[in-house]
């Protein structure tokens, strides 16, 4: 659980996978999207972090399809997150980054487009509008469309532990 850094996504032969990487300190939080993650099709929870210095030292290391992130964290921000993110130019530009916040203000929206967020989603309400992005998202990756139940979403390894 310690050591998030050293752990490598899962590859999947085809590539047709939607990986994502969730940033979100609560563990309820990230048990209810693991959760309507695995009636999605196509879609694998890769791993996550609770801090902002965990998320971007895992995030410079590693890629993903879709960085999905919470603005208030244990230590840091997601904002702070993607600033720094997006000065080190080691993101890809298909890479499709989310925030899933309560905190999703005219501000923080600013802030967010500034740094290449291309969604925002209120914690509080819009979840299955989250889950419908993911949907649709994994639909144009691998072909696959609609909600099944699936195995394939849970975290791998230590990456999923968040490296408190």
């Amino acid at each position: 659980m310690d050591d998030i850094l050293n752990i490598r996504p899962q590859r999947d032969g085809d590539g047709t996978i939607l990986r994502l990487f969730l940033v979100e300190d609560s563990e309820d939080v990230r048990d209810l999207i693991v959760e309507s993650l695995a009636e999605i099709a196509g879609v694998r929870l890769v791993g996550y972090a609770e801090t902002e210095l965990e998320a971007l030292r895992h995030l410079q290391q590693n890629s993903y399809d879709v960085l999905i992130l919470d603005i208030q964290l244990k230590q840091g921000n997601g904002m702070s997150l993607l600033q720094s993110l997006a000065r080190s130019n080691t993101r890809r530009q298909s890479e499709v980054k989310v925030v899933f916040s309560n905190h999703v203000s005219p501000t923080y929206r600013r802030v967010g487009v500034q740094c290449g967020v291309q969604h925002f989603f209120d914690k509080s309400s819009e979840l299955p509008l989250l889950c419908d992005l993911l949907q649709e998202l994994a639909k144009q990756k691998g072909g696959k469309s609609g909600r099944t139940s699936s195995s394939n979403n849970s975290p791998q390894g230590p990456a999923q532990a968040g490296g408190v």
